[in-house]
């Protein structure tokens, strides 16, 4: 029997896993930092905007907050992106413990 049809007879979805190389450039390897996300979305896609909110005000009460990145994504994978963060949070817990979620905004350093 193969896999495709033990998994049809246990109703489970069959998942294909495939190997993929990625290629990035040394710059882009980097990564960069992000401390707060916004998401906006119409019909056809998500917007994930990525921020970095400075320690220190431009002004008093005034909060500078600069993009990091971008991404454009269509609904259906913003749905896997959910999923996957869901996955490897919960397998970071297992491993390191419970992490509360940030409530506000990264307080102001002087």
């Amino acid at each position: 029997m193969s896999d495709d049809e033990r998994d049809a007879n246990n109703a489970r979805p069959h998942v294909h896993q495939h190997q993929m190389a990625i290629q990035a450039d040394a710059a882009t390897s980097l990564g960069v930092y992000a401390n707060l996300m916004m998401v906006s979305h119409r019909k056809e896609e998500f917007v994930l905007d990525f921020l970095f909110v400075q320690p220190q005000q431009a002004a008093p009460g005034q909060t500078v907050a600069t993009l990091r990145s971008r991404i454009v994504t269509t609904p259906e994978h913003a749905k896997r992106i959910v999923r996957a963060l869901q996955e490897n949070i919960q397998r970071y817990e297992t491993a390191f413990g419970v992490t509360a979620e940030a409530t506000d905004l990264p307080r102001n350093v002087h």
